[in-house]
């Protein structure tokens, strides 16, 4: 198979590199090397490596920037996406699109089903939100897969940063009132290459951890792991506080969790997170 990846330099676009199936082609392309929002770049690059499918792991992913930002987040989360599929349409290519949790106001109980209303609160997820409607629109076929809370051995992210506090702080306040499924992006490419293999239906796929959790509870997970492995000598003292005690530009969904029944029912498990700690804080 001939994979086009974007955000080939992310950390989901890293890991899904580290995972390619032996014998399959790829032509993975960071922003430097294809900018998505150029409709004919997109055109000349995709018709010239005719792939089998598009993996779209590029993204505008600065949630507070974009409410200053608004038209380069658009450029990149809603233009970029209608590029891709619109070149994806030309040749006959599956096109595989990442989205987000951020496409939901956070005010449910239950773990979000697919086809329960969207309600963003801001910038970032309107745009990521827009960009699924301008895939569908160009290419009903498209698998949209949205996931939350992503973290691995590459790039920022959450894991990383309470490790490197944890050098430096013996005292961290950590948000209690925000839940959600962290996700290791080396399970969710292994679901976007299961997903390829399987040659599934397009549409709307959550993907993420299976166990919920508070970001204070996943950080004092991930300091117990740093412990136990000898990556930090001691565990910093936590304390939980509230989102009103912690503002930022963009408001984030109070309640994050996905419901991932569907795309396990094609026998796909969700990103054990717990797993991929052990597995990945050694390597930072």
């Amino acid at each position: 198979m001939k994979i086009l990846l974007t955000g080939a330099n992310g950390q989901l676009g890293r890991c899904f590199q580290d995972r390619l199936p032996e014998g399959w082609q790829i032509e993975a392309l960071g922003s430097a090397e294809l900018d998505i929002s150029n409709a004919s770049q997109v055109e000349a690059v995709i018709a010239a490596w005719k792939p089998d499918a598009i993996v779209n792991a590029g993204a505008y992913t600065g949630v507070d920037k974009a409410e200053s930002e608004p038209e380069v987040a658009a450029r990149v989360n809603t233009q970029g996406p209608k590029n891709l599929a619109l070149a994806a349409r030309a040749i006959g290519a599956k096109l595989i699109h990442v989205s987000t949790d951020y496409v939901f106001d956070g005010q449910g109980t239950q773990p979000y089903l697919e086809t329960d209303p969207t309600a963003p609160l801001g910038v970032y997820g309107k745009t990521k939100l827009d960009g699924e409607h301008a895939v569908q629109s160009v290419l009903p076929d498209a698998a949209i897969i949205r996931t939350a809370w992503v973290f691995s051995e590459y790039g920022n992210n959450f894991v990383k940063t309470m490790v490197k506090l944890s050098e430096k702080r013996d005292a961290l306040g950590i948000v209690s009132d925000q839940r959600g499924c962290p996700t290791y992006a080396g399970d969710l490419a292994t679901a976007i290459i299961k997903l390829l293999e399987q040659d599934a239906a397009g549409g709307i796929y959550h993907y993420g951890g299976s166990r919920e959790v508070s970001w204070f509870e996943f950080a004092d997970r991930i300091f117990d792991v740093a412990v136990s492995q000898g990556r930090i000598e001691k565990k910093p003292a936590l304390s939980a506080v509230t989102t009103e005690q912690y503002p930022t530009p963009a408001k984030r969904p109070a309640y994050s969790v996905l419901d991932g029944k569907k795309i396990k029912a094609l026998g796909i498990s969700l990103s054990d997170w717990d797993k991929a700690l052990t597995e990945i804080i050694n390597k930072f």
